[in-house]
């Protein structure tokens, strides 16, 4: 067998990235997906004339992608152009919208508007983060397998910026008196699944990178960047097989040393890199004999992160709109706590609505505009019955857009609509109760605690994507192929040169 044969069990943007990487320096690939299409939640959702991203929406911290494709021999603007959204987003709160943006004079300006006395605290904010996310960059680029990896000077130096005591909403007190303006630099913690008041103070650099790096939509859609991952990865012949679902990990000697597919064959490699949902991939491709302590029964005691209740409109008509709204509760603190703690559905939910349309041409036909509604809702440990409940969300949902957030008359100009609840997201997406942004990021869940790059219960197998270090978003998941991909190839005794060419510049 080619000592240099790799399968990816999941084509996501983490199983793509670290595709690209081994197949532009001579490794066989071969990538299974058990959907018909690429992306994983960073997918295309065409319905009719309208085109959709089904997860993420806008790219963060460019640079990384450029890297990637930089580090594959490839460039990413010869596949996807970037453009950048300016302002990033109308935050909605009671009374008048407020307008977030990256130009610091506009961004001054906006503040004074809204929360006059709070500029100095701004101003200290991006003094203060650009030297966080410095001290705390190294050891989110790089693997955390070992304890004694604390010991490293890169950690003992970050150790300080890591903020253990303090939540996320504490550290942004320290910087805002204004309630909403405090809520403006945390709500960010919802791209982690999680609450600002539980959250760990070392995520005030998720709103800092924002600032620092910008906010960008790709035309066509986010999920032409996994498109064009997946064309980098043939170019180089490796193979994609869509539509071809991994049943289970084949096992011998307490290492991974291929894959059966749904479909009965039996696939070899020399190694095994895992892209699924980490805790249904456990929980379904592996022997509970061999998984150690991630079996199902203790993977249900875990901490996950919260779920998402989504709405794709194609509408008739167009909204004179910012690219990205957000219409926060009336009471956030409550509502986040619905979500996060006592598991029920807020009366009076936050809203996230992407009119890409604005930006975007390709998204609908002219004259009419593709909207992408989404919900922060609890995960299916909450045992909310979906299947029940979903119109009446629905119709708490629309009537928030329409009435708060500007998107007048909004529902009588619907020509095509999707849906996905928690449950959709468990059961047809393959994401473990239901928890889109996976693991949550607990400090009892992150770096050494949190599942390895190496994964530390079976030989020969890799784990990219949100599951694992450093985490969820684009940028940690492209960030956890390069540390998989640097792995394995000092696994593989390659050269110190080939190693240095899958870098880690960014988060």
């Amino acid at each position: 067998m080619n000592k240099r044969k790799v399968i990816i069990v999941g084509a996501g943007p983490g199983g793509l990235s670290a595709a690209m990487l081994l197949a532009s320096k001579g490794y066989e690939v071969d990538v299974f997906e058990k959907m018909h299409y690429l992306g994983g939640r960073t997918s295309g959702l065409q319905l009719g004339e309208y085109r959709f991203d089904r997860g993420p929406t806008f790219l963060n911290m460019p640079h990384i992608l450029e890297e990637l494709f930089r580090e594959s021999g490839r460039s990413v603007h010869d596949y996807v152009k970037l453009v950048p959204i300016e302002p990033f987003y109308r935050l909605v709160f009671e009374g008048a919208p407020f307008y977030v943006y990256k130009e610091p004079v506009q961004m001054i300006r906006e503040i004074t508007r809204m929360f006059p006395g709070n500029e100095e605290g701004y101003e200290r904010f991006l003094q203060q983060e650009s030297r966080k996310l410095e001290a705390l960059l190294p050891i989110l680029q790089n693997k955390h397998d070992s304890l004694i990896d604390y010991l490293h000077p890169r950690f003992l130096k970050a150790l300080p910026k890591l903020t253990l005591t303090q939540s996320l909403y504490k550290c942004l007190s320290d910087y805002f008196d204004d309630e909403r303006l405090r809520l403006a630099f945390t709500f960010q913690a919802k791209y982690l699944g999680m609450s600002p008041w539980e959250c760990p103070g070392a995520f005030s650099i998720l709103s800092y990178i924002e600032h620092a790096y910008g906010i960008y939509h790709p035309i066509g859609g986010l999920h032409r960047i996994t498109e064009a991952m997946g064309n980098v990865v043939r170019e180089y012949g490796g193979s994609i097989h869509l539509g071809t679902g991994v049943k289970r990990l084949i096992t011998a000697g307490g290492g991974v040393i291929g894959i059966e597919t749904e479909e009965g064959e039996n696939r070899y490699a020399n190694e095994v890199i895992v892209n699924a949902d980490f805790a249904n991939a456990m929980s379904t491709l592996v022997d509970p004999a061999a998984a150690g302590k991630y079996t199902e029964a203790r993977l249900r005691k875990k901490n996950y992160s919260c779920s998402t209740f989504m709405l794709y409109l194609g509408v008739k008509r167009t909204y004179d709109l910012p690219h990205h709204t957000i219409l926060f509760a009336k009471d956030y603190k409550q509502n986040v706590e619905e979500i996060a703690k006592t598991k029920v559905l807020s009366a009076d939910p936050s809203v996230y609505v992407q009119n890409g349309s604005v930006t975007d041409p390709t998204l609908a036909p002219e004259g009419k505009s593709a909207i992408y509604v989404l919900a922060p809702v609890p995960n299916n440990q909450s045992g909310i019955p979906w299947e029940l409940v979903k119109e009446g969300f629905r119709k708490r949902v629309l009537e928030k857009v329409m009435t708060e957030g500007g998107f007048a008359d909004l529902e009588e100009h619907i020509e095509v609509e999707h849906m996905i609840t928690p449950f959709d997201w468990e059961e047809k997406h393959h994401v473990f109760e239901g928890a889109t942004f996976n693991l949550a990021h607990h400090l009892t869940q992150m770096m050494y605690l949190r599942p390895h790059n190496r994964f530390e219960e079976l030989d020969n197998c890799w784990l990219v994507g949100g599951g694992t270090h450093p985490g969820s978003g684009l940028p940690t998941i492209m960030e956890s192929a390069r540390i998989t991909v640097r792995g394995l190839l000092k696994k593989h005794g390659v050269s110190q040169e080939e190693l240095q060419s899958v870098g880690g510049g960014g988060l």
